[in-house]
């Protein structure tokens, strides 16, 4: 799966994955959705953020977490 709005620059937040090389990582969007903020609310505080940011930022956790093996307790 190709995503188009995640980039990943050794040079930007230590290389983690970031959305379109803006210096907001991947798992920020993550965290706040998990925290149950809706995706209205990060737009509105987030203003430079697309909605198609955010998708393709699920997208990404789901294909992650479809080739990952993680044990639970």
């Amino acid at each position: 799966m190709k995503f188009k709005r995640i980039t990943v620059d050794p040079e930007v937040c230590s290389g983690k994955p970031c959305i379109r090389g803006l210096r907001f990582p991947v798992s920020r969007i993550l965290g706040l959705l998990s925290a149950g903020e809706t995706k209205e609310s990060i737009l509105k505080a987030y203003p430079y953020l697309e909605a198609e940011d955010i998708n393709e930022a699920l997208g990404y956790a789901a294909c992650l977490a479809d080739e990952e093996i993680m044990e639970f307790a």
